[in-house]
């Protein structure tokens, strides 16, 4: 089953509860992918220090037990 089939599949149950229909394939992709590209940014230098203050405390918060 592609994304297609059950974006239909949920569609119908959605209908037949009465529910909200659940979003398109695809909608955001792009969101997904410039928060993915965000977050490699922020992550590290190649130096392997953090690029900013605000990225290294939530690089903390996130993976308390990584450092």
């Amino acid at each position: 089953m592609n994304a297609l089939h059950q974006y239909l599949l949920d569609s119908y149950r959605a209908e037949q509860h009465r529910d909200r229909l659940p979003p398109i394939p695809g909608t955001h992709d792009i969101e997904t992918l410039r928060a993915v590209r965000r977050h490699r940014r922020c992550r590290t230098t190649p130096s392997g220090r953090p690029r900013h203050r605000l990225c290294a405390a939530l690089d903390r918060w996130l993976h308390p037990g990584a450092c």
